[in-house]
């Protein structure tokens, strides 16, 4: 065989198994959920009714989502929630909007009382993601915002 048709040949195979591999890479590579569009408010109770403090986003998974859990703390606390901690905090009410995407709500109903004993200043909004394959994405800080009186 000549250089010049050896040369192309060893070029054509690397590319053909670059191909292959990457293509394998693709296949056995998990999706983790992902978590878009959050946001989070606090609005304080009124004379005539409870305040609340919510969290809203889109979580999307391949495999669709089995649940979200949510939980709002003060940033000058010591609280700073890990990942396994996150399974025993309140879950978010999500509903699907397609097979592979839920719209995710969390609210608090907060009374004048509650309102009292909050910490004003910054909160984060800690987010554990659980798609139905299993696979999670936590989110130490997936929002922040501000208690006011």
């Amino acid at each position: 065989m000549s250089k010049r048709v050896l040369v192309p040949s060893v070029i054509a195979l690397g590319a053909l198994g670059a191909l292959a591999v990457g293509g394998y890479a693709m296949a056995s590579t998990a999706v983790r959920p992902t978590v878009e569009n959050g946001s989070a408010r606090y609005l304080a109770p009124s004379q005539l009714k409870a305040g609340t403090l919510s969290y809203t986003a889109d979580v999307s998974d391949d495999s669709g989502i089995r649940e979200t859990r949510v939980i709002a703390w003060p940033a000058s606390s010591a609280l700073d929630p890990t990942e396994p901690e996150m399974r025993y905090v309140d879950k978010a009410d999500c509903r699907s909007t397609s097979d592979r995407t839920s719209r995710c709500a969390y609210t608090l109903k907060v009374t004048r009382q509650d309102a009292a004993d909050l910490a004003e200043g910054t909160w984060h909004v800690s987010v554990l993601a659980t798609a139905k394959d299993g696979d999670t994405t936590f989110l130490p800080r997936a929002a922040t915002f501000d208690v006011t009186r």
